[in-house]
């Protein structure tokens, strides 16, 4: 059993992530449990947030580490939150502080122009001067509902409209989301890469 470092202390992003690799022979350890302390985020990507990430666990716990930066991109706001969706309304801002600045920013924008999409990046770094980390990516489309529904998932979930489902995703079942999600792309691109590489 190959452990790896999830560097994040997202409790829902380490469920997610826990349940998908499940079953795969790698065994996920929050880097909490290692007492490894946060990084600022001071990347201006995706990308390099999430090397910024993986490589601040795996130079605090010895191991590889998986990294992730994922975030919301709203057409009418030019990509915004983006990088900052997690801090949108601040820095100490929580989930519904988020989704609830988000929801104002857009209460005049008509429906047929709250289009909008998950992007998630995830990095693996065997070690923490990796010099070719394994960079995946995922995309999510979707539009924005004005009212939240549903309360599986995290984040953006209750406002993000599912194509083809007319369900937000927080009222998707845990598998459903995780074969469709932006986070479940990247990681079955990652676990085939790290599969293949045993």
């Amino acid at each position: 059993m190959r452990r790896i470092i999830l560097a994040s202390n997202n409790a829902g992003k380490a469920r997610e992530i826990g349940e998908m690799l499940a079953g795969h022979g790698i065994e996920v350890l929050p880097q909490s449990a290692f007492g490894v302390p946060e990084i600022e985020e001071t990347g201006l990507s995706f990308v390099e947030n999430a090397i910024l990430k993986a490589r601040n666990a795996a130079e605090h716990t010895g191991l590889p580490a998986i990294a992730d930066d994922s975030g919301l991109e709203v057409d009418a706001l030019n990509g915004a939150p983006g990088i900052y969706s997690a801090r949108y309304a601040g820095p100490e801002a929580t989930d519904q502080d988020n989704l609830e600045k988000l929801l104002a920013v857009l209460a005049e924008v008509p429906a047929e122009q709250r289009t909008a999409r998950f992007q998630c990046v995830m990095v693996y770094m065997s070690h923490a001067s990796d010099p070719t980390p394994v960079i995946c990516q995922g995309t999510w489309e979707g539009s924005l509902l004005t009212v939240p529904q549903g309360t599986n998932g995290f984040g953006y979930d209750p406002i993000f409209l599912v194509p083809r489902r007319n369900r937000s995703a927080a009222e998707l079942p845990a598998d459903v989301k995780n074969r469709l999600s932006h986070r479940g792309q990247a990681l079955r691109k990652m676990i085939a890469i790290l599969s293949s590489a045993r």
